[in-house]
């Protein structure tokens, strides 16, 4: 079955908007993918589902499994995921791309790039629900991306610099179903190619197999069975996945049966 949901990952500062971000993004992912539900999977309610009311180091570890536990489930479901979180070490979004990856699906980095003064602005605005010290640390240990290809965001957006973020946003999905269609012709490409390899090394196997009949029926070649099987099975080997027609595999075949057994079949 074909699967056409995807992850997308979140990174950026605590108070950097990522939230909106996320909510605004669901709203017009789900317009455009009619046929599609968006989860937003956040860690601040997991946590607050564990630890009611106060933040506790020593249950991030559960925090952040049930996050990722959350992640692989929706997506298995079938939705279009986006995992509302810092995400600021490169092992955090590493987690996630392996989840998209084992269930075979695309995933996206978006980089929520609002710089940290504006971060502690809107912190302090909203009455710092977060302490300030919390956002400058986390600004301090956040992971550059780039260091690998796959750690490479779509897009990076300082939201503090966004007038009509829907706009940006319709942008960004157009953007989206382009890659999901290049991802489409490539793995139509890849299965289009192994199919082909497949039907190639079948022939390769009924033509050599019947030379090789029709060779032990002959009673002056029965000595050389054991040979003959050998290098059947050496020719197969150094022919797999190679594309001739069922005429060059009857000649190769021969050829290889004669210089290596030092016998005339013609």
């Amino acid at each position: 079955m074909e699967k056409n949901n995807f992850l997308i990952c979140l990174a950026g500062l605590p108070a950097s908007g990522k939230s909106t971000f996320a909510n605004q993004l669901k709203e017009l992912l789900e317009k455009r993918f009619n046929n599609m539900k968006v989860k937003i999977i956040d860690p601040d309610k997991i946590r607050e589902n564990i630890v009611p009311g106060e933040f506790d180091h020593n249950k991030e570890q559960i925090v952040r499994k049930k996050n990722l536990e959350s992640v692989k489930k929706e997506l298995d479901s079938g939705f279009i995921v986006i995992n509302d979180d810092l995400n600021y070490y490169t092992s955090m979004r590493h987690d996630l791309k392996d989840i998209a990856e084992n269930l075979g699906l695309k995933y996206f980095i978006i980089h929520i790039s609002t710089p940290l003064e504006i971060c502690i602005k809107w912190n302090e605005e909203r009455g710092k629900p977060i302490p300030n010290s919390v956002i400058i640390n986390i600004s301090k240990k956040f992971d550059d991306f780039g260091k690998y290809n796959w750690d490479i965001p779509i897009v990076s957006y300082d939201l503090s610099k966004l007038k009509d973020l829907n706009q940006y946003i319709e942008r960004l999905i157009n953007l989206f179903i382009q890659k999901l269609k290049i991802l489409k012709l490539k793995t139509e490409k890849k299965e289009f190619i192994k199919q082909t390899l497949s039907l190639d090394n079948e022939k390769l196997d009924r033509i050599t197999r019947k030379i090789v009949g029709d060779l032990l029926r002959n009673p002056k070649y029965r000595s050389l069975k054991n040979k003959i099987i050998k290098y059947r099975k050496m020719y197969l080997k150094m022919r797999a996945n190679t594309v001739l027609s069922e005429s060059d595999v009857e000649k190769t075949f021969k050829q290889y049966l004669e210089k290596n057994l030092n016998i005339n079949i013609s």
